[in-house]
């Protein structure tokens, strides 16, 4: 069983303790990223004039907004992957068929080969009867 863990934390200026199942680590990165979020609203125009309600709407806006595009981008990500897997299977069965492909080839060209050799050594039998009887 997970244990759970606790780290203190400031954001936008206040310590905050967050606890769950996730490292202190991890309640560090959440924390920064929030402080990003806080920096960046802060630097548009009237923002800082807005009520407490408002900045907390916007924040938790511009934070959905962040999770849905990384959500699409996730799922783009997993289509890819499917299609890519999808190409590698058909590629490895290409590769299967040619290989069989080859070793048929192959077989056929070793078959020709010994077809060639008693087609020749018969040559070489006739003729050595050719010469016999022009004898």
């Amino acid at each position: 069983m997970a244990v759970k863990n606790t780290a203190q934390v400031i954001i936008g200026g206040k310590i905050i303790t967050l606890g769950g199942y996730e490292s202190a680590e991890y309640f560090q990165k959440v924390a920064s990223y929030m402080n990003h979020k806080l920096e960046e609203l802060g630097e548009m125009p009237g923002y800082s004039r807005q009520p407490v309600e408002t900045k907390h709407m916007l924040l938790s806006l511009n934070i959905t907004d962040d999770y849905f595009k990384a959500k699409k981008q996730a799922e783009m990500f997993e289509q890819d992957l499917r299609q890519k897997d999808q190409e590698m299977y058909d590629l490895k069965h290409e590769l299967i068929s040619l290989r069989m492909q080859i070793e048929e080839a192959q077989k056929e060209q070793k078959e020709a080969l010994e077809q060639r050799s008693l087609l020749e050594g018969k040559v070489n039998e006739l003729e050595k009867e050719m010469d016999e009887l022009l004898k």
